[in-house]
């Protein structure tokens, strides 16, 4: 019988070890996508619930029992001869000791080395999302002063995903403020991009932020950058950066706010309709704070980005 059009609903584990290590497998030669790596997991039964069905394909393929698992991700690819709904979770708390119960080679590796490994297509967009954090901050100050001071703030509270995004800062101060920013983010070991409305040098910048504006003109993915990034507000900008491969966007408002008070809110519930469209992280903004992220992760999201969110202690 053919497979073609097979519909398989599938949960993935990114399981990491007490050092933030993911556990990767590799598939068997004579299976689908045979001698790829992969994240462990396997199909749902019928009427199983996804994290049942995590919890006994982990159990049955690297022997661990899962103790706590968040939605990560969802995937739905077309191979042609097959769709896939990848249902993932992080899996941060595990019982047991992890081995290739069906003989299948595994590696514990740090996250940064997950991009040399190859992994079916399906996965791509997994590999981002597990090397993004669940805080995304921007940076604002309307002078060089508060824009170093907001910057210390936001790092002190332990963010690790910064936008450079000082549009209120005078133009003669950029480049300067900017390359202090990005100094301090080296010394904390925190990923930063810079908006590309931005006139400054880009050089010492991790990554490109691009604006809804930004990201419509664009026709292909800009080159030079570990992280490209872009804002969305509704579908059709979402699928335009997944269509250049973009490796996560924000998606706003999500709640009503102060500085926007003339934009409708999408809501949670228009948020978890959007993302199930896209195969993309996507992190919610908008009159959010940290106490918002289970919901957001509940909804699909990879997390909560925000300006005035991260300048207070949690």
């Amino acid at each position: 019988m053919s497979n073609h059009n097979q519909h398989l609903h599938v949960a993935v584990g990114v399981i990491r070890d007490n050092d933030g290590r993911i556990l990767i497998t590799q598939r068997a030669k004579h299976a689908h996508q045979g001698g790829l790596w992969e994240f462990p997991g396997g199909k749902l039964e019928a009427d199983e619930p996804v994290q049942q069905a995590l919890a006994r394909e982990l159990a049955e393929e690297v022997g661990i029992q899962v103790e706590t698992a968040t939605p990560l991700i969802k995937i739905n690819h077309d191979y042609g001869d097959r769709h896939v709904l990848l249902d993932v979770w992080n899996v941060s708390a595990f019982a047991g000791q992890a081995r290739g119960c069906e003989g299948q080679a595994m590696r514990w590796i740090d996250a940064e080395q997950l991009k040399e490994f190859t992994f079916p297509a399906a996965n791509i967009p997994i590999i981002a999302a597990a090397q993004l954090p669940h805080y995304y901050a921007i940076l604002e100050g309307r002078s060089a002063t508060e824009a170093l001071d907001n910057c210390q703030r936001i790092l002190a509270n332990g963010v690790k995903l910064l936008q450079f995004r000082v549009k209120s800062l005078p133009i003669a101060d950029l480049q300067t403020v900017f390359e202090q920013v990005s100094q301090l983010c080296r010394q904390q070991q925190v990923s930063l991009l810079v908006n590309a409305d931005l006139p400054v040098d880009t050089v010492n910048a991790q990554g490109l932020h691009l604006s809804s504006r930004a990201l419509l003109a664009c026709h292909e993915r800009p080159n030079g950058y570990r992280w490209v990034a872009a804002s969305c507000h509704n579908l059709d900008e979402l699928q335009h950066a997944e269509a250049l491969g973009l490796d996560f966007a924000v998606l706003a408002p999500i709640q009503a706010t102060a500085s926007h008070p003339d934009a409708t809110p999408l809501g949670w519930q228009a948020l978890s309709e959007l993302l199930d469209h896209i195969n993309l992280p996507v992190f919610a903004l908008g009159g959010l704070g940290r106490h918002d992220l289970n919901r957001a992760l509940a909804a699909g999201a990879q997390g909560i980005a925000g300006i005035s969110t991260f300048l207070a202690a949690d």
